[in-house]
């Protein structure tokens, strides 16, 4: 580095130092994949959501109005990766949200937003690795009696967890597509499986979808009334949570302008269908009332429908679904980390690939705090998947909402860049997600049961914010994201091999 520029006044000033060719030799990524293998990494993200955390919906609102919420979630996402999918068209780089904002709202919306989507995904890959253990640990005391659970060792499933899939995803993007495409057709096959089982053994009860008795003022249709849809919303997410990560692809996928779009329509697609099944038959099987507090529900659904050791090793399989979004969640995340960091945002040996091209850095640090989170809330006397799902959620949603101004101001302030892609809902679908993702943004804060999350939130903007305003942007590179804000759009930089 021998140079330096500087941009903007104040505390809004920014500077970038030069770097040479050395810098992004280091820091190279592959492309590998097609339309098909991106459609793997969204829909194996997202699968675990029909395996857990789901049905803490239906404890807050009710079968009825765990529905409702996930249609009106739904909505949110078909409209939203609409918007995502003209963003990630008119800027294939592998920045996703924080390019998007950083383009529309300067370095500093890129920083929170980039931020926003980090926390989502480390966080929401610490989620999937507890709810994993919780999975593994049931299956492996239904086949031995032994529980590491109950001997205060669950953390060596997370351990092992962990390991597994950074190795996975370091040994390079073609292997993670490729694991991605088996263990994503596998979770899918499980959720047709449990359906077809539960009609099979006529498992099937429709009138235990509202066996929750009503409050005063409630139906059993809405047991706790038509507010608490607004609770079971966050919840509802989980179905459909980290199908947004597709735009992080952009330099590993071939033509990204084409193929990031096309992924999205065919995940969303897929994972509605799967939505159906799971919501409407996991509880139809096992009673919503019984279902509401699993950490393990679609293991308690094969259960029902089968005999012992049957159901467990059956079970085993639906831990597939659970290991599938470890994968997809850690691709999410390592790119996230490293596209930020190779930009400066954060420090920037997170962004180096070494010979597999792939981030091992910020594989591994991700993995470290999602480790170091689980254990500080679990030995801390709170219960580890509730608490990271909830900052999960609330990263979630300030990152959509905070990508869906930037549609908006980038159709405004932007109008003529190339984007091969074109949202057919436009500005007014933008403004509804957006809208809707602002809902359960509120919904987070108001619920007294997010309130260690929203701390834990509060605490990382305050700290991150420090960290950027004293060095962050002072340390800014020109990488592909930062060179397309900083010329208002005209650069068209590649990173094609």
């Amino acid at each position: 580095m021998t140079a330096s520029t500087t941009s903007g006044v104040g505390l809004s000033s920014v500077t970038y130092v030069a770097t040479d060719k050395e810098y992004f030799k280091k820091r190279q990524l592959k492309r590998t994949a097609g339309a098909f293998g991106l459609w793997a990494i969204g829909v194996s993200a997202v699968v675990s959501g029909d395996f857990s955390g789901w049905n803490g919906g239906i404890a807050q609102a009710g079968w009825g109005g765990m529905l409702i919420a996930a249609i009106v979630v739904y909505v949110m996402y078909v409209l939203m990766l609409n918007s995502i999918s003209e963003m990630a068209s008119a800027m294939p780089h592998t920045g996703g949200a924080y390019s998007f904002a950083r383009a529309a709202m300067g370095p500093w919306g890129g920083f929170f937003t980039g931020l926003a989507e980090t926390v989502e995904y480390v966080m929401t890959a610490a989620t999937i690795v507890y709810f994993s253990s919780a999975y593994a640990d049931a299956i492996l005391a239904d086949l031995t009696g032994f529980s590491l659970d109950d001997a205060g060792l669950v953390w060596i499933w997370w351990l092992l967890l962990y390991a597994i899939f950074v190795v996975v995803n370091w040994v390079g993007a073609e292997t993670s597509f490729r694991f991605a495409e088996v263990v994503s057709i596998a979770a899918l096959a499980i959720v047709a499986l449990f359906g077809i089982g539960a009609f099979a053994t006529g498992s099937v009860d429709f009138g235990s979808l509202l066996d929750i008795a009503p409050e005063e003022g409630g139906s059993a249709f809405l047991p706790f009334g038509v507010g608490a849809i607004f609770f079971a919303m966050p919840f509802a997410m989980w179905l459909f949570l980290g199908i947004e990560q597709l735009p992080l692809a952009a330099e590993e996928v071939r033509d990204p302008e084409r193929n990031i779009p096309k992924a999205s329509r065919l995940c969303i697609f897929t994972l509605g269908i799967s939505a159906v099944i799971i919501v409407f038959l996991n509880p139809a099987v096992m009673g919503s009332a019984a279902l509401a507090g699993s950490d393990e529900p679609l293991l308690d659904g094969y259960r029902a429908i089968l005999p012992g050791n049957l159901a467990a090793v059956l079970s085993a399989f639906a831990l597939i679904g659970l290991l599938a979004s470890i994968q997809g969640i850690m691709f999410a995340y390592g790119r996230n980390l490293y596209s930020l960091s190779r930009a400066g945002y954060y420090p920037a040996f997170l962004s180096l690939t070494g010979k597999k091209k792939t981030p091992y850095w910020g594989l591994i640090v991700g993995a470290v705090i999602g480790f170091a989170a689980l254990f500080l809330i679990a030995y801390g006397g709170d219960g580890a998947g509730s608490v990271v799902l909830n900052i999960a959620v609330w990263g979630a949603v300030l990152a959509y909402l905070l990508q869906m101004v930037s549609y908006v101001l980038l159709k405004r302030n932007m109008p003529d860049i190339k984007r091969p892609f074109v949202s057919r809902f436009g500005v007014p679908g933008a403004v509804i997600a957006g809208a809707l993702a602002f809902c359960i943004f509120v919904a987070v804060l108001l619920n007294p049961d997010y309130r260690l999350a929203v701390y834990a939130m509060v605490g990382i903007y305050a700290l991150a914010t420090v960290f950027f305003a004293v060095y962050g942007r002072k340390h800014l590179v020109l990488s592909p994201e930062e060179e397309f804000a900083a010329s208002g759009g005209r650069a068209t930089y590649r990173t094609d091999d």
